[in-house]
């Protein structure tokens, strides 16, 4: 492993995982969620292209400006940002913060790159439609024993483990 360090063991991050939910609903009477943070960001971007837009009650970003603050000063975007520099250290010390492309053997990095940049927009496309993402559509709603949150994982995985057929040379 050219002297970095294992993974933390799935099971154990997924009890932490547990853990920091339930945290979440305990300090803030919510769980977690990223997909929140994304569009705040976007209506930011929106008011600063035009205000008048995002003044207009029909507007998508009507919503994050209508209490008078900053759409940016939400716990989600905190919460985003947390994870970025989460992630940054546990590469640093790890020894695993490195610039690289990880693909098969079989295609190009060029071609593993666009596949994650359209992967994701869908991915964030489905999370807008779904009115939230994996983490707050299906962990939070496992965590509190909604059915709909054991069906959103069920359908997530489901559809991973059916398309993967179709696209599994893009990283075996």
């Amino acid at each position: 492993m050219n002297g970095s360090k294992k993974y933390m063991n799935p099971y154990f991050a997924g009890f932490i995982l547990g853990l920091l939910i339930l945290a979440s609903y305990f300090f803030t009477g919510d769980g977690l969620g990223a997909s929140g943070a994304y569009k705040r960001a976007a209506a930011k971007l929106e008011g600063f292209v035009s205000p008048s837009y995002v003044e207009n009650p029909e507007s998508s970003a009507y919503k994050y400006f209508t209490d008078g603050q900053d759409p940016l000063k939400n716990r989600l975007v905190f919460m985003v940002l947390g994870a970025m520099v989460g992630g940054f250290i546990s590469g640093s010390v790890a020894n695993r913060l490195k610039i690289r492309v990880e693909h098969s053997p079989k295609i190009t990095a060029k071609t593993r790159l666009i596949a994650a940049v359209i992967g994701g927009a869908l991915f964030g496309m489905g999370a807008s439609f779904a009115r939230g993402c994996t983490s707050g559509a299906g962990l939070n709603g496992m965590a509190t024993l909604a059915t709909s949150g054991f069906v959103v994982v069920m359908a997530i995985f489901g559809m991973g483990y059916a398309a993967a057929y179709f696209f599994r040379k893009l990283w075996i």
